[in-house]
């Protein structure tokens, strides 16, 4: 466990722990919101996530409900109330018109101290499957203990283990034009659009009273597509997905479906 080894280098460590995969488009305004972020956990006993403001109600995303009770209005950190993992349209809707949630980015501040106490009341057997490890962490058997380890404890996000069960979680709103890119939806949001607003990537796609869609198509193909309105038209190895965009939470229950009909040979 990293916060462990971490422990033995730096006591008062000050942690940020943020996915690599996500798209960042306001670099100067991301810098500054961890800096406020880590100014706020260095000085509190608390977990600290940001939270983007929703521009539409996405269902690919999770939403962290927030209680504005003027904690530290200044530097928008608010304790949270409540967590919801991708919810149904209705729900989305809801959560964008009431202007109490954000969507969760999974970037977490939080100091050393902290974020242990939290993992040993929370995960306790995690915690102390990995506090064996103490006298062997930055030594060379270091690999071989954390390989072991890793291979026994339970499959368990930081989300469900800690943040949702802790209360010293607070939640930092802010706008750095970030996207998980995880949803056919976010990518739409980082593509160059048409005058009709397709997304289009392909250099043979020809459209014909078509809006507001999402198409990729491998550039050797010649696709012709006549009638769409806010749908999805996406082909990979010879495999072709058309479905509308508000229902592309959908496409896992096509993947398991083709998975029990198919096998793996199409997925």
């Amino acid at each position: 466990m990293l916060h462990l080894k971490l422990l033995q280098k730096n006591p008062d460590a000050n942690i940020v722990v943020a996915p690599s995969d996500h798209i960042i488009t306001k670099e100067d305004a991301f810098i500054e919101a961890i800096n406020k972020g880590l100014t706020f956990t260095a000085q509190n006993d608390c977990l600290l996530t940001l939270g983007i403001t929703p521009s539409r109600p996405d269902t690919g995303y999770g939403y962290i409900q927030f209680v504005d009770e003027k904690h530290n209005e200044i530097n928008k950190i608010f304790k949270v109330k409540t967590f919801t993992e991708k919810p149904n349209l209705e729900m989305a809707r809801f959560f964008l018109q009431s202007g109490e949630f954000v969507w969760n980015a999974g970037i977490f501040l939080w100091n050393l101290k902290s974020i242990l106490k939290a993992l040993k009341e929370h995960l306790p057997e995690m915690y102390h499957l990995f506090e064996e490890g103490n006298s062997i962490y930055n030594s060379k058997g270091e690999d071989a203990f954390i390989k072991t380890a890793y291979s026994q404890c339970t499959n368990i996000s930081i989300d469900f283990g800690v943040m949702e069960k802790a209360k010293n979680v607070f939640v930092m709103s802010a706008d750095f034009g970030w996207s998980d890119l995880g949803t056919y939806g976010s990518l739409y949001e980082h593509i160059t659009h048409d005058a009709n607003k397709n997304a289009v990537v392909g250099k043979n796609v020809m459209l014909y009273d078509t809006k507001n869609c999402i198409v990729n198509m491998p550039h050797d193909k010649l696709v012709v597509l006549q009638g769409l309105s806010d749908y999805i038209v996406v082909e990979a190895e010879n495999i072709l997905l058309v479905c509308r965009k508000q229902d592309e939470q959908q496409i896992r229950q096509f993947v398991n479906d083709v998975k029990s009909a198919k096998g793996e040979k199409f997925v």
